[in-house]
C-alpha cells in the first residue's frame, strides 16, 4: 500500500498553500525514512558553528521543514512520525561538529 510523504513549512505553520509533496513510497518504512532525511538534512543546514542543541531545535521548529506521512489508504491509520519528535532526538546525537552524529 503506497504512502505519500507531504512537507509543511514550520515558518507558515498552519498554511496550507505552503504544503508540498515530498513523493510517494511503497511502504511506511520508506516514507518514514525519506521524512528522517529531510529533517537530518534540514538539521545539517541549520546547524552554525557555537549553536547549542537547544537553539538547533528552536531553529528547526520555527524555520525548518516538517515532513509527514499520509497513507493514500485512509482507512490506514498505523503511520506515527513525529518530525519535531525526531529532530528533538537528533539535536540530542548531532554531537555539534556540523556534521550528523
Amino acid at each position: 500500500m503506497p504512502y505519500k510523504v507531504m512537507i509543511d513549512d514550520n515558518f507558515h505553520f498552519g498554511r496550507g498553500d505552503e504544503r508540498n509533496e515530498h513523493g510517494v513510497f511503497s511502504s511506511a518504512e520508506e516514507a518514514i525514512a525519506a521524512c528522517k532525511r529531510i529533517v537530518d538534512e534540514d538539521l545539517k543546514n541549520s546547524y552554525r558553528p557555537g549553536m547549542s542543541e537547544a537553539e538547533l531545535y528552536e531553529t528547526y521548529t520555527m524555520f525548518g521543514d516538517d515532513p509527514f506521512v499520509m497513507p493514500i489508504d485512509k482507512a490506514d491509520k498505523s503511520i506515527t512520525f513525529s518530525a519535531w519528535d525526531y529532530a528533538k532526538e537528533r539535536c540530542k546525537a548531532f554531537g555539534f561538529s556540523g556534521t550528523e552524529g
